[in-house]
């Protein structure tokens, strides 16, 4: 079982690897074609990052895994290594050995299931490579196109947190938690 958070994995199309210095400009063009579709529901993307500023949470992504406490990793096809989408290992806590994963996906590359299989791939690895005992996410429940991704990546609903946090608009909104697993 290790307990370093992984620099590079591999699932059948995808690597997917830490983000690092001088991947800047790759994520800022992703997000700016995406940004119609992430706007409803990352905060992160809003107001649109400059190249620079995108640069620069790489550069702090990367001080952050090189410490072991998060890993924003982001998903390069295999075939001309253009980047698709994003996700990571969040809040590490090594002790109970659990971890909180997020996802966006480029628009220009959805439907092709490659988000979900990157995603997969990454809960597997913290199960199966980090000994997780515990991979969970969160989604807004009006969020559909997220939390059917989630299952269809082997998360199961443990429940809706009704009215638990604020939406972008400053609303209030339920908030569906999924999760998977170590098996005994």
């Amino acid at each position: 079982m290790e307990s370093v958070l992984p620099e590079q994995i591999e699932s059948e199309r995808l690597i997917i690897r830490v983000a690092r210095p001088g991947d800047g400009a790759v994520f800022n063009e992703a997000i700016k074609e995406s940004l119609e579709q992430l706007l409803p529901w990352l905060g992160w993307v809003t107001p649109p990052r400059t190249p620079a500023e995108s640069e620069a949470s790489c550069c702090r992504a990367h001080e952050r895994f090189l410490r072991n406490e998060d890993l924003m990793a982001f998903f390069f096809l295999k075939d001309g290594g253009t980047l698709v989408g994003g996700s990571g290992l969040h809040d590490a806590d090594w002790e109970l050995r659990q971890f909180e994963i997020g996802y966006w996906g480029r628009s220009s590359f959805l439907g092709k299931g490659l988000i979900t299989e990157g995603v997969r791939a990454l809960a597997d690895h913290a199960l199966e490579v980090l000994g997780a005992t515990r991979v969970f996410l969160t989604t807004d429940t009006l969020n559909v196109a997220s939390w059917r991704l989630a299952e269809r990546a082997g998360f199961e609903l443990e429940g809706i947190l009704r009215k638990d946090r604020r939406n972008l608009s400053g609303g209030l909104r339920d908030t569906r938690v999924y999760s998977r697993i170590s098996l005994p």
